[in-house]
Order: C-alpha cells, then sequence, then structure tokens
C-alpha cells in the first residue's frame, strides 16, 4: 500500500472517529427530543458521511454496515419509521459496531461479526413490509468510480442561511404600552440575532412638561447582521404586526454578486433607497462644497437623526464586510499531536536557554546585553503562550462521551438520571484530557450507583424521580476546577468509618475529622456496596482516581450534605510541560513545589519547635498542622539555619506543611522526565533546569506524603 493511501486511509479513521462521537451525541440528543427532524438529518449526515469515504479509501465492511443503518434513516426522514427508544438503541450499538471496526482496521483486534450481524438484522426488522428490498443496492454503487458514486449517493443538504445585512424600520403605534409591549425588548431580542446597531428617532418627543407616559414618541432604525434569515427578524415582531409600522429590506449579503460587487452605498444613495430623501433635491444640493449629511440638514430635507442613522448603516455594511473578509480569508489546518509534543519541548529549552541568558546578563551588567536579554524573554514568553494555546482542547468533547454512559448505566440500574453540564468550553492541555477520563469514569459510576437512589426512594423522599449529575468546569488562575455534583443522598460517614475500621485502614478509636472520613474514601479496598456488582464492590475506583489525580498533580476535595447529595472538586493543572513553581532550598540542594498545590509559607523557628516538644506540627492560627522535614527525609547534610520556612500545602481536604531551609520564591518550571534508573524514585516527579544550569528536583507532594505516612505505619507497628 502506498504511502499516500496509509495517509488517506489515517485521515479517514480520524474523521471517521469524529462522525461516530457527532452521532452518538445527535443519538443522546434525539431520545430527548424524537420529534426533532433536524437531528435525523444529521444522524443521517453523519453516517452517509462515514459510508462514502470508508468504501472509498478501501473500508468496505464499514461501509456496508453503515450502509444498512443508512437506509432505516432515510425512512425515518421520510417518517416511514418513528423515532423510539428501540431505534435509539439499536443506533448506539451500531455505533459501537462501527468503532470496533475500526480498530480491527487500525490495531488488528477482530470486531464481533455476529454481533454486527444481529444489529443489522434488527434494523431491518424495522423496515415496513411494503418497503422493497435494498440489501444489494450498495454493492452495486460500490462498483461505480468514486466520482460517479459520490453523486449518486450525495443527498441535497438542507440550505443554511448565509450572513445578511437588513435594514429594520420599526414605528410603533403611539398607544403600543397599552398593549402590554415593552419596544425595548424586542430591540434586545434583535441584539441576539447578531451584530445590531440601533438608531432611535425622538424629534416627535414633545417638551417635558407635555409628555404623556402612556404614549410612545420614539421610532427606530436597525440595522443588523445576522445568519438568521428574515423570518427569524419576522418572528420577534409577530405579536406587534398589528400595532406597529414594520419595514425588512436586505442591504447587503456576504454571498458575492448577490446584491452586487460593489463598495458601501454613499450617503445619499442610502437617503434615496429608504425613501427619505428625493433624487432630484440630491442633485440639487450636490453642487455646494459641505460635507453631503451637513448640505442636507442644513436645507432642510432631512433630519439629523436621519442622517445619523445613515451613516450608522454605511459604517455598519463596511465593518461587516471588512470582517467577512477576514473570516474567509482565515483557515486552519490539522497538525498531529507527536508535531506539536516536538514543539512544546523545544519551546521548553528555550524557556531554559532564555533564563540562563537574563541571569548571565545580570551578572555581566551590560547594558545592550540586558536589553537584548529582555527582548528574548519577551519573545519567548510570548512563543511559549502560542504553543501552549494550541495544545489546549475544549473539555467539552470529553464531558459529552459521559451523557451515553449515564444513559446506559441508569437504565442498568433502574434509575433515571440526568446528566447536565457547565464550562464546557473550558480549555485544558491535550495531555490532561487524555489522562482525565478514567478518573472521571470512575466517579460518575460512583455517583450513579451510590449517590443517586431509585425513583421511589427519591419520590418518597419528596425529590423528583429523575436524579442530576451535574459536570462542570471553570479557570481559576493557572488551574482548572472540574466539579461533579449529585443531588443524591450524599455520603454516610459513619457508615465509611465502620467499613475502613473492618478493613483495618483505621483504628477505631481514631478520633477523625468529616473531611478526614471522606478522605478514606480514597483508601485501596475501601467500599460501601453491600454486595459486588458489575458496577461496584469490589473496592476498586476511588483509589484509582486519587492515584490518576496525583499523577496529574492535582488535588481532589470532597463535600457532601446528606439527602443533599455529594460534590467532588477536581484542582487540576492547565498544563503538565510548563508548571508554575515554588523554588525552595535546602542547603546546596534546589527543589521545586507545584505553586498550584501551595497555600501560604510560614516561618518555623527553634522556639516553635521547642513548644511542641521536637514533634513535627505547626500551630498556625489556632490550627494544627503536621509537617514533613524535607532535610531529615531526604537525609540531606548540615545544620539546619535557625529560622526555617514552612511551605503548607493542601492535599485532598487536608492540609500538610514541609519545611525547607529558604523559599526563593516563584519559578516558571519546565519539567524534564527522569531517566531510566531514575523513574520510580518516590517523591519526585521530575527535575528543571535552572538559570545558572543548575538542575533543581520537582517534589511529587502527593506522593511524598503517602512515603512518609508509610514509613510512620511501619514505625508504630
Amino acid at each position: 500500500m502506498s504511502e499516500e493511501m496509509d495517509k488517506a486511509r489515517a485521515a479517514f479513521r480520524e474523521e471517521a472517529y469524529e462522525r461516530l462521537a457527532e452521532l452518538e451525541a445527535t443519538m443522546l440528543e434525539l431520545e430527548e427530543s424524537p420529534e426533532n427532524s433536524e437531528l435525523v438529518d444529521r444522524a443521517f449526515r453523519a453516517m452517509h458521511t462515514i459510508k462514502g469515504s470508508g468504501a472509498m479509501f478501501g473500508f468496505d465492511a464499514i461501509a456496508a454496515f453503515t450502509h444498512e443503518i443508512e437506509t432505516v434513516y432515510d425512512l425515518v426522514r421520510n417518517q416511514q419509521v418513528p423515532v423510539t427508544r428501540e431505534l435509539i438503541a439499536l443506533t448506539l450499538s451500531a455505533h459501537d459496531q462501527i468503532g470496533a471496526l475500526l480498530e480491527e482496521s487500525h490495531t488488528g483486534k477482530t470486531a464481533d461479526e455476529d454481533r454486527g450481524r444481529s444489529i443489522i438484522t434488527s434494523f431491518q426488522n424495522l423496515v415496513p413490509a411494503d418497503e422493497p428490498p435494498t440489501d444489494d443496492t450498495f454493492f452495486q454503487e460500490s462498483s461505480l468510480t468514486p466520482q460517479i458514486q459520490e453523486e449518486k449517493d450525495s443527498e441535497p443538504e438542507p440550505l443554511k442561511e448565509k450572513e445578511a445585512t437588513y435594514r429594520i424600520t420599526f414605528i410603533p403605534d403611539a398607544n403600543i404600552f397599552a398593549y402590554g409591549t415593552n419596544p425595548l425588548l424586542l430591540l434586545n431580542e434583535l441584539k441576539q440575532l447578531g451584530k445590531c446597531q440601533v438608531i432611535g428617532h425622538i424629534d416627535k418627543v414633545p417638551p417635558i412638561q407635555d409628555i404623556d407616559p402612556e404614549i410612545c414618541y420614539t421610532q427606530w432604525d436597525i440595522i443588523l447582521t445576522t445568519v438568521q434569515g428574515v423570518n427569524a427578524i419576522k418572528d420577534i415582531f409577530i405579536f406587534v404586526e398589528d400595532v406597529c409600522e414594520l419595514s425588512i429590506n436586505m442591504i447587503d449579503r456576504g454571498e458575492e454578486g448577490l446584491l452586487g460587487d460593489e463598495f458601501e452605498k454613499k450617503l445619499g444613495e442610502i437617503l434615496i433607497e429608504r425613501g427619505d430623501l428625493k433624487q432630484e433635491d440630491l442633485h440639487n444640493v450636490l453642487e455646494e462644497h459641505k460635507p453631503i449629511g451637513k448640505i442636507l440638514e442644513d436645507s432642510g430635507l432631512v433630519k439629523s437623526s436621519q442622517i445619523q442613522a445613515a451613516l450608522a448603516e454605511q459604517k455598519h455594511v463596511k465593518e461587516a464586510r471588512e470582517l467577512r473578509h477576514k473570516t474567509e480569508s482565515s483557515s486552519s489546518i490539522r497538525v498531529a499531536s507527536d508535531k506539536l509534543d516536538t514543539l512544546v519541548d523545544l519551546v521548553g529549552e528555550l524557556v531554559t536557554v532564555q533564563a540562563r541568558l537574563g541571569q548571565l546578563a545580570s551578572v555581566k551588567n551590560d547594558a545592550d546585553f540586558l536589553l537584548i536579554a529582555e527582548e528574548v524573554e519577551r519573545l519567548t514568553a510570548e512563543l511559549r503562550d502560542n504553543t501552549m494555546s494550541a495544545r489546549m482542547l475544549p473539555i467539552g468533547s470529553t464531558f459529552n462521551k459521559f451523557k451515553r454512559l449515564v444513559r446506559d448505566l441508569s437504565n442498568e440500574l433502574g434509575k433515571d438520571v440526568l446528566l447536565t453540564t457547565d464550562g464546557a468550553d473550558t480549555e485544558l492541555d491535550k495531555t490532561v484530557i487524555e489522562q482525565l477520563n478514567d478518573p472521571l469514569v470512575h466517579v460518575i459510576r460512583n455517583c450513579i450507583d451510590h449517590g443517586i437512589e431509585l425513583p421511589e426512594i427519591r419520590e418518597a423522599d419528596g425529590k423528583s424521580k429523575r436524579g442530576t449529575i451535574h459536570l462542570s468546569a471553570e479557570h481559576s488562575g493557572g488551574n482548572v476546577l472540574i466539579s461533579i455534583h449529585d443531588d443524591g443522598a450524599g455520603l454516610d460517614a459513619s457508615a465509611i468509618r465502620a467499613k475502613a475500621v473492618e478493613k483495618g485502614i483505621i483504628a477505631a478509636d481514631a478520633e477523625l475529622s468529616e473531611n478526614e472520613i471522606h478522605s478514606l474514601l480514597f483508601a485501596p479496598g475501601l467500599t460501601t456496596a453491600e454486595s459486588v456488582t458489575n458496577v461496584s464492590g469490589r473496592g476498586v475506583g476511588m483509589d484509582v482516581v486519587k492515584r490518576a489525580i496525583d499523577a496529574l498533580r492535582g488535588v481532589i476535595k470532597i463535600k457532601s450534605t446528606p439527602g443533599a447529595g455529594t460534590t467532588i472538586i477536581l484542582k487540576l493543572p492547565l498544563t503538565l510541560a510548563i508548571i508554575d513553581g515554588l523554588l525552595v532550598k535546602i542547603g546546596k540542594n534546589d527543589f521545586v513545589l507545584p505553586l498550584a498545590t501551595v497555600e501560604e509559607c510560614i516561618e518555623l523557628t527553634r522556639q516553635d519547635i521547642d513548644k511542641v516538644h521536637g514533634r513535627h506540627v505547626a500551630n498556625v492560627r489556632g490550627s494544627i498542622i503536621p509537617y514533613v522535614h524535607l532535610r531529615e527525609e531526604f537525609n540531606i547534610p548540615g545544620k539546619s539555619p535557625d529560622i526555617e520556612q514552612i511551605v503548607i500545602t493542601e492535599l485532598h481536604n487536608q492540609k500538610v506543611g514541609f519545611v525547607v531551609d529558604y523559599v526563593i520564591g516563584e519559578h516558571q518550571t519546565v519539567i524534564k522526565t527522569l531517566g531510566h534508573f531514575y523513574k520510580n524514585v518516590e517523591g519526585i516527579s521530575g527535575a528543571t533546569i535552572l538559570g545558572d544550569g543548575k538542575v533543581a528536583l520537582i517534589l511529587d507532594v502527593n506522593q511524598l506524603l503517602q512515603v512518609v505516612e508509610q514509613e510512620e505505619t511501619q514505625i508504630m507497628n
């Protein structure tokens, strides 16, 4: 197979996965709105694209399978087959089978042919008896050349409205207020349709002592650029047609040649077209040399507000055309992710070199050298930000995957659960998104299985039968907060504690706060399920979540109210390649702590240590916070300074301090992976190169805390 064909097949697979994601999302929407013909058309087009492209690039099994489903959806479009839950379920099964066939072509993992035949048979059973058989149609079409086949298979897509600019004249009846209508609300609705400019004519407003507050004296000219079409504009005024004068005229359209190729119209032409001025009057005043607007106003032929409306229209149309030209001239290309990864690595090297250059320039103290270093720093920062943004993806694509999970799992457990999302456009590094899928799956499964009650129980408790899981994402500084909230029964702290005692995770007489009890959910082997099922009960899940979030250098918080539900918040760094860190020093050694986990830094004196009799705890504004003495933990020789620093971090609802000699300050950290020999060193997640060429180790505070806890447990035993 030629290299060109390999690239074409790879491109087809990528496009097919996108169409499958679109098909799955469409099915879940269609299940909620079975009468929506637009969703049916969208599903049909997705399958048609997969079939046509699949046949062209040699994916015959995919093309033949998809053809059968497409045939049924053609009947659905013609309202010969109804949209039912059975059809939705079958289509989702077909979606999974097409995905399996794609995997087979790429990885060699064989798809289940019997399952595929069963799905096709089920689809064929949906076809009315009076419909002619279509089993061989596709294979006859497949023998055609790609060009002819594409023409034969192509279905006319529904026409989409093009962007156009409209002039709307709205003259409400003087008594429009008496009909319960506020014209300003109508104007606000127009603004929702696109770029809108409103010019009010107030020349009919009488002196203030003569104003009747129940009379509308104002009329409006509106210039609107929209893709919604004239019908959307008419719909806004549908209830006031009888109590206003309304005219809607298209004055510009992006489609070339529709209204001519001339540039923006002159002011006089607009006034004539609007009916505000006669052609002969324009000719009479053009002999004067004043601006045409001023001439016409002085001549009393048009009013000042009419001039302003015409000028606003002229400017609006010009800006709309310029914006459209920019949009049409812009383009995007697909870039392989490994090329982006290489670019990020190179930018990381450049950031390191720039830091060394800046430090050298400050030592040399040469004005020209410093100027060059500052310019390189500015360019490097801009290049870094642009490169990192290129790897950012909206998290909505991950959120959409869970709608299918919630649907299938709630049906399996006999529950009615709705998944809602917010902040789907929040962007994260693609590496973080890729590693986030599995922990989110575990959390959502637990929400449905343990959190959301059965419909009859919810109803007895005064809740709606349908439970809700809400996924949201938002930026918070250099981090992203992902929240998973369910409105279920909440956590039972006593049950969690009892299970932890039973498993030997904690002592029976241990005194724990509510947050500490909630954190026990992340202990390996702990489950509150009464029996083992396909969904839960084996004590595997939340500990996997914790390990995955720790690997992403994130933290987890749990908030729960009995009877009202549970919220799990994941705090994650925006990217894993370059992070903001806190540079600290112990002896001659440099270390970096992820700034996202740092709460504050405080001093630790000899008097503070003596007060607690040498125990590794600190009194911070009345709260007792344990700390890890890193010089002792890492066996670094030498004497500690008289005043040390405690870097206080918050990990999984718990504050922990790390004692260092000195806190240097914030440091933008380019993460370098450790070599094979050091990759399993606990408590160290990587390294970075400082401006002076020294290497600083990046601390994995989550893992470091686990190591210390294990050491203490071994000492106690």
